[in-house]
């Protein structure tokens, strides 16, 4: 399993959120891994370990909504978290097309 894992879930849908891009950029701002969302809204990025530091994982929504004829506010979340140690990290968001949140999942 990848050191970081991620899921999507349509909050207004009630359901997964799947074909979503998402990027991880390294704390230096570089592109570390892309991914997209499968069929059940979920995805894993990086490599096995990722070292200390603060890292953002971009998921591009646009694509997601227009697909669906959905008016949307927010073209991409980024979310930005603290990796300290070497416990699997899941960084999941709940997803509207005028609202987002996120949490530090396990």
């Amino acid at each position: 399993m990848p050191h970081l894992t991620t899921h999507v879930l349509d909050a207004a849908s009630g359901s997964p959120a799947p074909g979503i891009p998402l990027t991880l950029t390294a704390p230096d701002g570089s592109a570390l891994a892309r991914a997209e969302t499968d069929a059940d809204g979920r995805a894993g990025l990086g490599p096995d370990v990722l070292a200390p530091g603060d890292y953002t994982l971009r998921f591009d929504t646009r694509g997601y909504f227009d697909a669906r004829g959905t008016e949307a506010f927010y073209p991409f979340v980024s979310v930005t978290f603290t990796v300290a140690d070497e416990r699997h990290y899941h960084v999941p968001i709940l997803l509207s097309p005028f609202a987002y949140s996120t949490y530090r999942g396990s």
